[in-house]
C-alpha cells in the first residue's frame, strides 16, 4: 500500500542545514497497525507528516498504491488527504463551538467525491462513526463538556467517519490517563482488526505492543523494526 523510498527531509534556518529524514525505506502493507517510536527530534514526526502529505521529502519517493505522491502539486495533495487520510492528534483539535456531532461531521465535508449523497445521509455515517467509539450519548454535547477521552474518541471517530484508506495517529494517548489511553488503544485495535491501516507514532512501550509491528528512529533514520509475536 505505501512504499518510501530514500525519503530526505532537510530544514535549512539561518544558514544551517538539519536533516530530519536521512534516506527512509519504509514498505508499510494494507491492513497494517505501524508503530513508530524514538527520542525526541529523531524524525518520528517529521516521518508521520511526510506519509500525511503535509510535509514535503526534498528527495526520494512516496508511492501510495501506484501513485508517487512526491511527484504530485499541492492541489492533488490535498485531495489526496480529503479523500484517503484519516489524522488523530494528541491535543484533539476539536471546534468549541461546533458540537461534537458536528466537529465529527466535518471529516465528511472535504470529501464530497467519495459522498455525492445528501445531508441526510452524512448524518447516518456520522452516527456510526460515533457508535463504534462509543460516543453516541455524546453527540449534541460541546468538546469542552467531555473529558480528556470523551474527545478523543470524538477525534478518531472525525477521523474515521470517512473510511480512509489510511489513518495516523500523533501520540493519541499523549494528553490521557491510563484508564482512557487504554481504552483509546482499544478503538484504535478494533478499527484495524476491521481492515484500517494504521500508523502511530508514541512515546510508549506498552501502546506500541498494540501494533503489528514497531519501527526505531534514531536521528532521522530507522534503526529497527520489530514483528509482535503472534
Amino acid at each position: 500500500m505505501i512504499r518510501l523510498e530514500n525519503i530526505r527531509r532537510s530544514f535549512i534556518s539561518d544558514d544551517v542545514e538539519t536533516t530530519a529524514l536521512a534516506g527512509i525505506n519504509l514498505h508499510v502493507a494494507s491492513g497494517e497497525f505501524l508503530a513508530i517510536m524514538g527520542p525526541s527530534g529523531c524524525g518520528k514526526s517529521t516521518l508521520l507528516n511526510t506519509l500525511g502529505t503535509v510535509d514535503r521529502p526534498t528527495a526520494g519517493h512516496y508511492w501510495f498504491g501506484d501513485r508517487d505522491l512526491a511527484a504530485l502539486d499541492e492541489a492533488r495533495l490535498a485531495r489526496f488527504r480529503a479523500e484517503m487520510l484519516g489524522f488523530v492528534f494528541q491535543s484533539f483539535n476539536l471546534i468549541d463551538e461546533l458540537t461534537i456531532e458536528e466537529n465529527i461531521e466535518l471529516g465528511l465535508v472535504y470529501r464530497k467525491d467519495r459522498h455525492r449523497d445528501g445531508r441526510g445521509d452524512r448524518k447516518t455515517r456520522v452516527a456510526e462513526a460515533m457508535d463504534r467509539v462509543g460516543i453516541s450519548h455524546r453527540a449534541r454535547h460541546f468538546p469542552h463538556q467531555l473529558s480528556g477521552g470523551q474527545q478523543q474518541r470524538a477525534a478518531i471517530a472525525r477521523a474515521v467517519v470517512g473510511d480512509p484508506r489510511l489513518i495516523l495517529a500523533d501520540e493519541p494517548t499523549g494528553n490521557l490517563d491510563t484508564e482512557n489511553g487504554t481504552q483509546v488503544m482499544d478503538i484504535l485495535t478494533s478499527l484495524n482488526a476491521e481492515g484500517a491501516t494504521i500508523v502511530m507514532v508514541t512515546h510508549s512501550p506498552s501502546h506500541a505492543d498494540y501494533a503489528a509491528r514497531r519501527i526505531d528512529m534514531l536521528d532521522g533514520s530507522i534503526v529497527a523494526s520489530v514483528s509482535r509475536a503472534i
